[in-house]
C-alpha cells in the first residue's frame, strides 16, 4: 500500500471512532481536560512547520494533507510553532514588525485544524536559535533597545527584552484571523498557549530568574486571554523546590523546576519531554529504558498528588539517525509510550495525552531531524498511532461528565 491507500485501509480496518473534542474551549479540574463539561483525553502530534509551509501557496496543501490524514487516524490535536523571529521567513520582522504573509500562514493553520477537527497547541518563543528564539531577542535588545546584555539568558530579566516579548504574545493573542474573522483569543480551535519551547536559563540553575520570568509572562497572557489554558512548555526537569526529585534528572540541571514553575496560579496544565537518545547518550538500550520509565512514571505521579494539574508527553519520538534504528523499533517505543499514557488515564491517572515529535509531508526530506513520521509512507508507525487513537477514544466516549466541585 501507498499514499492514501494506506491510510484508507487502516481507517476502514480499525473503525476509529471521532475524537474529536467538540467546539468548546478546553479548560481543565483537577487533573483532567474538560470540554463542554466532559473530561477529555488528547492523542496529537508536533509539526512545527506548519506555519512557513501555509505561508507559500506553492506548499501551503501540505499543511491540509497532513491534517486530513492526521484526522483519518483519529488524532486530535496539534501543537505547533506561532513564531518565527528575524530570520528566513520570519513572522516578526524585527521587534513590534510583521510579515503579513506569515500572519496569513498562521490563519491558514488554524482554519484548517477547525475544518478537520483539531486542536491546537500554539508555541510563542523559542528557547533555541532555530526560528530567531531568545538569542534573536536579546540581539534585538542590543541592536534596537541599546540594551548591554552579557548573554542571551537575559532574555528572562532584561526590561525591554520582556517588553519585546509581551508585544509579540499581545500581537498573535489578539490578532484577527484574515480567513475566519475570529480573534485568536476568541478561538476554540486553539487548545493552549505555551509560554516557549524548551525554557532553560542554565545561567541561573536556582531557578528563579525563569519562574519569576514565567509569573510575569502568564499573568500577561492571562489579562489578555481568560478563555485559553496556559503551560510553560518544559522538559520536565525538576529543581530545588524539591531537591530528592533531581535524581530523575538525566544528570544534569537546565534551570528550571517542574514542580514549582507548573503548581503557579496562571499555569493550567505541565508537560514533559523525553530524548533519551540525546540526554542518556552513550546509555544502552536497557539505561535508556530505565530513564524513561522513571522518567514518565515520576512526572505522572507528581501532577497527581503534588501539582495537582493535568499532564501532557508534548514531545517524544525515535531518531532514524541514531544507532540501531529500525522502523520496529520506533513502532515498540511509540506503543510503549502510549501504553503508559492510556493506563494513567484509564485509571484516573493525570497523563491526559500524548503528541509525539513529529509530523511531516511528503517532500519535505530537507526539513526532516531524524524524528519525522510521514504518515501516507509508514504504515506500521501509523497503524500504532491509529490504535492509540482509537483507545483514547474509547476512554472520550466512556467518562462521565466530571463534577465542578
Amino acid at each position: 500500500m501507498s499514499g492514501s491507500n494506506v491510510l484508507n485501509g487502516l481507517c476502514k480496518e480499525t473503525s476509529i471512532p471521532s475524537i474529536v473534542s467538540g467546539g468548546g474551549f478546553v479548560e481543565t479540574r483537577k487533573h483532567y481536560f474538560v470540554v463542554n463539561g466532559k473530561q477529555m483525553y488528547f492523542n496529537g502530534f508536533n509539526a512545527y512547520w506548519l506555519m512557513c509551509m501555509a505561508a507559500d501557496p506553492s506548499t501551503k496543501t501540505k499543511v491540509s494533507d497532513v491534517f486530513q490524514d492526521a484526522s483519518k487516524v483519529g488524532m486530535n490535536v496539534v501543537r505547533t510553532w506561532a513564531f518565527s523571529d528575524g530570520n528566513n521567513k520570519p513572522l516578526q520582522i524585527s521587534p513590534g514588525v510583521y510579515n503579513e504573509d506569515m500572519f496569513k500562514g498562521l490563519d491558514f493553520v488554524i482554519s484548517e485544524a477547525k475544518k478537520h477537527g483539531l486542536k491546537l497547541i500554539l508555541s510563542l518563543v523559542n528557547n533555541w536559535d532555530d526560528f530567531g528564539g531568545k538569542k534573536q531577542y536579546a540581539q534585538w535588545g542590543r541592536d534596537h533597545g541599546g540594551q548591554y546584555l552579557s548573554n542571551d539568558d537575559e532574555f528572562f530579566s532584561n526590561v525591554v527584552v520582556k517588553g519585546y516579548y509581551k508585544n509579540h504574545v499581545k500581537t498573535v493573542l489578539t490578532r484577527v484571523n484574515s480567513i475566519t474573522g475570529v480573534a485568536y483569543k476568541d478561538d476554540p480551535t486553539i487548545f493552549a498557549w505555551e509560554l516557549m519551547n524548551e525554557p532553560r536559563c542554565q545561567s541561573d540553575l536556582s531557578g528563579k530568574m525563569l519562574e519569576e520570568w514565567i509569573v510575569e509572562m502568564a499573568a500577561e497572557i492571562k489579562s489578555i486571554d481568560k478563555n485559553h489554558l496556559l503551560e510553560v512548555g518544559q522538559e520536565g526537569f525538576y529543581g530545588e523546590s524539591m531537591p530528592d526529585m533531581k535524581q530523575y534528572n538525566p544528570g544534569y540541571e537546565v534551570g528550571t523546576d517542574f514542580i514549582s514553575n507548573n503548581r503557579l496560579d496562571n499555569i493550567d496544565f505541565a508537560t514533559i519531554h523525553i530524548y533519551p537518545d540525546q540526554w542518556v547518550s552513550g546509555g544502552s538500550e536497557e539505561a535508556q529504558a530505565e530513564f524513561v520509565d522513571k522518567w514518565i512514571k515520576s512526572h505522572i505521579e507528581d501532577c497527581k498528588s503534588i501539582i495537582k494539574k493535568p499532564l501532557l508527553i508534548a514531545e517524544f519520538g525515535k531518531s532514524s539517525w541514531s544507532t540501531g534504528y529500525t522502523v520496529k523499533a520506533r513502532d515498540d517505543y511509540f506503543e510503549k509510550i502510549f501504553n503508559m499514557a492510556y493506563e494513567s488515564a484509564r485509571n484516573d491517572g493525570s497523563c491526559s495525552g500524548t503528541t509525539f515529535w513529529q509530523v511531516m509531508a511528503d517532500g519535505m526530506d530537507n526539513w526532516g531531524d531524524g524524528y519525522q513520521v510521514v504518515l501516507d509512507q509508514c504504515p506500521s508507525t501509523t497503524a500504532v498511532i491509529a490504535q492509540q487513537s482509537q483507545k483514547i477514544s474509547s476512554l472520550n466516549s466512556v467518562k462521565e461528565i466530571i463534577s465542578y466541585e
